[in-house]
């Protein structure tokens, strides 16, 4: 890697590349080579997610290998719960350590090796034997993926400063979106067969996050001194009670789940998408995020708060125009579901910029993990218990539960306006 290839990129993407940001004079000094890591190893493992999607590609995959509904079912909600309800437990283990990259590391290497097994799964296996192997694969993906979560903010913190964070985050997530952009592309072309393209990413899919893994690793992260991290537990419970901000936070973060759990309930409106529809999602998430992740991230690292407020009135007006046409009879014409993931994934995309770098500036070096891991397993009961019983309330009527998640974005809307600005403290 050329010298100067980190500084050139760094002060090209970043509004303030001169101040320090809250960082040591050490970490400061290699910022821009840590800046540019993040992002390529981030970049990697956004890659493979979209790859793996089990909303899309690995709910066809158990399809297509005759695995049931009761398997595919479990994939989305042992996913996303996965990744966050054992943080309160894993977190405590990553704060007894000075040095907290090689659990990020160690994560995304334990998802890449879960990714390449599914693939040998579903060359191996078929029917309920493929469905158990794959969904309890993805539950130990899920659970490396916590870790990598618990773990990235606060290394995060330790290696970017302030105001340039979000800006880390938001320019993986769009050089992300060209490599799922390219995988949409060949589904929607038909390029070979389709059976094997899917294989092929998941092969894909797990070579990005050991490469990221890989990249992470080579991060010159100072030790944390001086003030030690709480101690996380149960006890951690009382937080929510001692800060309100962080209470606020957490409930505004629940209330927008409704944009990461709606997307399935739109293939529902239209059933009849196939193969060839799958191209069309992917696609449309993949251009979203291109679109918008660093523009969220740029904003959020000016306001967290106000991105948290436009991405909930965004995600509420999406879904809110979903449930009409609806009910107006529209919702089956040509390009609109997908069209409306469009519009959705960008709000989704905010309430990820926007919530990751509220958290991190809100909390100084004590308090960031264990606000990590408290917020990640509260919205991790949130996400497991809304998506049971939005399942229910769906058997009587999908756009009931579109028409339910657009009046969480709306007051999760209303009750951002009562979040601090944190950046001001930059």
């Amino acid at each position: 890697m050329p010298q100067d290839l980190p500084d050139d990129l760094f002060e090209y993407l970043v509004d303030d590349p001169d101040t320090q940001g809250g960082l040591s004079d050490d970490a400061a000094a290699v910022e821009p080579g840590s800046f540019l890591r993040h992002v390529l190893s981030l970049s990697g493992s956004k890659i493979a997610d979209g790859l793996i999607d089990p909303k899309l590609v690995l709910s066809w995959l158990l399809t297509s290998l005759g695995a049931g509904a009761f398997w595919t079912g479990l994939l989305v909600p042992v996913r996303e719960s996965g990744a966050l309800l054992p943080q309160l437990f894993t977190t405590p283990v990553i704060t007894r350590q000075t040095i907290r990259k090689w659990f990020w590391a160690g994560g995304a290497f334990v998802q890449g090796i879960c990714a390449i097994l599914i693939a040998v799964a579903a060359l191996t296996l078929d029917g309920n034997a493929a469905g158990a192997v794959i969904v309890g694969l993805l539950a130990v993906l899920a659970l490396a993926r916590s870790v990598c979560s618990a773990s990235y903010k606060d290394v995060l913190g330790k290696t970017v400063g302030k105001s340039r964070r979000g800006t880390a985050t938001g320019a993986a997530s769009t050089a992300a979106s060209v490599g799922v952009i390219v995988f949409a592309l060949i589904l929607l072309t038909g390029i070979g067969d389709r059976y094997a393209v899917v294989i092929a990413a998941l092969l894909l899919a797990g070579g990005f996050w050991i490469g990221g893994a890989a990249i992470f690793a080579t991060l010159r992260e100072q030790p944390s001194t001086g003030d030690a991290a709480r101690s996380i537990g149960w006890d951690q419970f009382r937080l929510l009670r001692e800060d309100p901000q962080l209470m606020r936070f957490i409930v505004v973060r629940s209330l927008l789940v409704g944009t990461a759990l709606a997307p399935p309930y739109f293939v529902l409106l239209n059933p009849d998408s196939g193969f060839g529809q799958l191209g069309a999602l992917v696609l449309a998430s993949a251009i979203a995020s291109l679109l918008s992740s660093y523009v969220w991230g740029r904003l959020s690292d000016r306001s967290s708060r106000r991105v948290l407020l436009y991405a909930g009135l965004a995600g509420g007006g999406v879904l809110s125009v979903v449930a009409l046409l609806d009910w107006l009879g529209g919702i089956g014409a040509p390009g609109v579901i997908p069209l409306a993931l469009f519009g959705l994934m960008i709000a989704y995309n905010g309430v990820r910029q926007g919530r990751s770098t509220h958290l991190v500036d809100m909390a100084d070096a004590a308090d960031r993990a264990p606000y990590t891991a408290l917020s990640n397993t509260v919205v991790g009961v949130v996400l497991f218990a809304a998506g049971a019983a939005f399942a229910g309330i769906a058997s009587v009527s999908v756009p009931l539960v579109i028409a339910l998640f657009a009046v969480m974005c709306w007051t999760a809307s209303a009750l951002s306006l009562g979040l601090n600005e944190v950046q001001d403290d930059a």
